[in-house]
């Protein structure tokens, strides 16, 4: 059997052969292409990309990401992805949902209990810089939303909140 026709027998296999061809590349495509989940894709990341925070830590990690200032909120599904600037609105829980208001335009409601997995990713994007987020995936694998560092005029991650990031790493680790 040659390598080709591992692949196209085992989605994990494509997967992995598509991150190898493309080590920068979106995790969302390659996992559509591969048709498997974010989630499963992400874990192909070698272990220096990537830091699995256990869901029951959402309210926590919620609470230091409020802390940053304005961050670059995203959410990416295939047919949009939508990014909002604002600062995250430190949130309650109630009827079901953590809750978030404030003076942001990032607010609503977040059905908490459905985060199965938070990742602390640390990666190279397709221009050569680094990208670092957090990012909270769903029970099939999907990214519910993901906060970014962000950049300045110049490009560069904010050095203020990459520190924090950075703290946060240690802070799960």
């Amino acid at each position: 059997m040659t390598t080709a026709d591992t692949v196209a027998q085992d989605p994990m296999e494509h997967a992995r052969a598509l991150l190898a061809a493309k080590p920068d590349g979106l995790i969302e495509a390659v996992a559509r292409e591969a048709k498997v989940s974010t989630r499963a894709v992400l874990e192909l990341l070698p272990a220096g990309q990537r830091q699995l925070v256990a869901p029951e830590r959402f309210e926590d990690v919620w609470k230091e990401l409020a802390s940053w200032g304005t961050v670059l909120f995203l959410m990416h599904t295939p047919d949009i992805v939508l990014e909002c600037e604002g600062s995250l609105p430190v949130g309650s829980f109630g009827h079901g949902y953590y809750n978030i208001h404030g003076d942001s335009p990032i607010g609503g409601h977040i059905k908490a209990e459905n985060c199965r997995a938070i990742y602390l990713v640390d990666r190279s994007t397709a221009q050569g810089r680094r990208a670092c987020s957090v990012q909270f995936f769903n029970g099939s694998g999907e990214v519910m939303f993901k906060v970014f560092v962000r950049r300045d005029a110049a490009r560069e991650l904010l050095a203020d909140q990459l520190a924090r990031f950075e703290a946060l790493k240690t802070k799960f680790a």
